[in-house]
């Protein structure tokens, strides 16, 4: 029963080494966000690492990102994709209005949260629209062309990609500023799709159809449609005099190199304007909805104006926050790699702390076996020794009282018993047996009895005594004693109406909670438990 209690243990503590093994696997991702991107730009690209940077301060948000690189099919397969990963909320920036919204409305009647940013869907099936105001961008660009030429002009426009609500709107918005201007003409308005190889293309085309046109200035969707055009205009051979002189006006506004800052700062474009990616501010949007905080559900972000004149100090606001994003992100990268770098030991230390427990689980069990094997040895042998009847004995040669009488030959004081023939060991062997079991259960009563006691009993010497004992059960004279006391002892819980200490008393026992205690070693329970 102790061996059984000790087993019992080693099992829970191999299931809590387990458990503590299973808790350092890290820690667990609590939102997954997608972010559908339609394309992929510096614009883009900027947002992307905001969104990334916002991640930073939220616990366990992961972001998977998708670019659909302008293409409304594959747009619609990643925003599925997402929904099938299991995303918590989606993000996503539509490439056309009408051709994207099934894709979402799916999404969203899964009970996803979406957030639409930058382009706007022809559906209501969305949580919230985050985004600067395309159209009021275009109206104050057109204001500003207006005044930039005096009222009178040609202007060359470069739209964005057809259906999507940020042309649109661009479009919208410039031509109700110009309409009340009736000396500013626009002399085309040529369908671009934002990248500056198709505004080039577009207007090459344009300039070949039209040897003879006057262009004062460009106005481009943004400020790659724009550059496009510049440089289209500049090879043009009819415009080579005056290409010089032309305006170029943009839409985006963004820092760093080549940015829509950078070129009004470097007289390549005119006037830009800003167009606001705060990817960090629409993280904080979606973990507002996903942690069930209060949020607008229109959220129109501030922009601004692009000239010569606020350029220089704009592009060096810029590009300091830039940089310090940059450090930032460095800092986090370097976190990030040190947080692995310990979580991986971590893992390593705990599977070095589970092999060592593996191992010495393994041997304690192998030691307990063996313990176990032993004390099973022990028992047989003990309780076929005192069990036995006496038909059960071979025939001895001699009487009980014989052996006790007779004087075993020495050669010392402490030597061995001359042997007895080999033929006649095994019936010596059971007599001795009877011999012992007769003087012990004589005796059991005797509290003082001792060794010696029962060595004189038996004609032998407490050395004798202890060497035949042991070699013919494995136990000492004294651990018989107590085994035939025990035995006694369950007999007479049974069958009598004894107290436990009458009973410990009764047995030779001069205390009856040791009695307890060996009793409860012996048998697995107390005295008290038999009659029970």
């Amino acid at each position: 029963m102790v061996q059984l209690n000790n087993m019992r243990k080693i099992i829970l503590f191999i299931i809590v080494v387990a458990a503590m093994l299973t808790s350092c696997s890290g820690s667990k991702v609590k939102y997954r966000i997608g972010v559908s991107q339609c394309s992929v730009d510096i614009w883009r690209d900027k947002q992307n690492a905001e969104l990334k940077m916002g991640a930073y301060f939220h616990d366990n948000v992961e972001l998977k990102f998708a670019a659909a690189y302008d293409s409304d099919e594959r747009q619609v397969q990643q925003i599925d994709s997402l929904v099938n990963d299991g995303i918590d909320l989606l993000i996503v920036a539509p490439n056309q209005v009408q051709t994207i919204s099934p894709a979402i409305d799916r999404a969203y009647d899964k009970g996803i949260p979406v957030i639409v940013f930058e382009r706007k869907t022809n559906s209501q099936k969305y949580t919230a629209f985050i985004s600067a105001d395309n159209y009021e961008m275009g109206h104050v660009m057109g204001e500003y062309i207006v005044s930039r030429l005096g009222g009178k002009g040609s202007v060359l426009e470069i739209k964005g990609l057809e259906g999507s609500s940020p042309a649109i709107e661009r479009h919208n918005g410039f031509m109700d500023a110009i309409k009340d201007a009736p000396d500013i003409e626009v002399v085309a308005s040529l369908q671009g799709d934002w990248t500056e190889p198709t505004a080039y293309k577009v207007t090459q085309q344009w300039l070949a159809d039209h040897k003879d046109v006057s262009i004062d200035l460009v106005f481009g969707a943004n400020d790659r449609t724009a550059m496009g055009a510049r440089k289209a205009l500049l090879e043009s051979p009819q415009l080579k005099a005056n290409s010089q002189n032309l305006l170029y006006c943009g839409i985006d506004g963004l820092p760093g190199e080549n940015g829509g800052i950078q070129l009004v700062r470097d007289s390549l474009l005119d006037a830009s304007y800003i167009y606001p990616t705060h990817g960090d501010q629409i993280i904080d949007l979606a973990i507002r909805i996903l942690d069930g905080q209060p949020y607008d559900k229109e959220t129109m972000m501030m922009s601004a104006l692009v000239t010569r004149d606020n350029a220089k100090v704009l592009l060096m606001e810029s590009e300091e926050i830039m940089r310090q994003a940059s450090q930032l992100d460095l800092l986090h990268e370097k976190a990030d790699n040190y947080l692995h770098k310990l979580d991986t030991q971590r893992v390593i230390n705990w599977l070095a702390i589970g092999i060592i427990v593996l191992l010495v689980v393994v041997f304690v069990l192998f030691y307990l076996y063996h313990l176990r094997k032993i004390a099973l040895q022990r028992e047989r042998v003990v309780n076929t020794l005192w069990n036995m009847k006496p038909e059960d004995l071979p025939v001895p040669t001699e009487s009980p009282e014989s052996i006790k009488n007779s004087e075993p030959t020495k050669n010392s004081d402490t030597a061995e018993p001359t042997d007895t023939p080999e033929e006649d060991e095994p019936a010596a062997v059971s007599l001795f047996i009877t011999c012992f079991k007769e003087v012990v259960e004589a005796r059991l009563e005797d509290s003082d009895v001792s060794v010696e006691d029962l060595a004189a009993d038996m004609n032998l010497s407490r050395v004798q005594l202890y060497r035949k004992v042991k070699a013919i059960s494995g136990s000492s004279p004294v651990e018989l004693l107590r085994t035939a006391r025990l035995n006694r002892a369950y007999q007479l819980l049974l069958t009598t109406d004894k107290s436990v200490s009458e009973v410990a008393y009764a047995v030779g026992f001069t205390a009856p909670s040791y009695f307890t205690k060996c009793f409860k070693e012996e048998y697995g329970m107390v005295p008290g438990d038999v009659r029970k």
